[in-house]
């Protein structure tokens, strides 16, 4: 039998014996679970991906500014 069938299976069955309290105990920590399995990337808009995208390609082609540079001319 399927591993994850399985573990759906023996899921449902523990279920019916939860009290409501603790059903709903069960249901926030199965949310947080599949909150955790979000990807980030995937939440920010397609802009801010490009951005980063951008930022990223500049990085790799030595476009970059040393933090010290950035001091000296902010610090002023």
């Amino acid at each position: 039998m399927n591993t994850a069938k399985s573990v759906d299976k023996e899921i449902t069955e523990y279920l019916c014996l939860l009290n409501p309290r603790q059903k709903k105990t069960v249901l926030s920590v199965v949310k947080n679970f599949a909150e955790e399995q979000k990807d980030w990337w995937d939440e920010i808009s397609k802009e801010q991906q490009l951005a980063i995208d951008e930022s990223l390609a500049e990085m790799k082609a030595g476009k970059l500014t040393p933090h010290a540079e950035v001091l000296k001319k902010y610090c002023k």
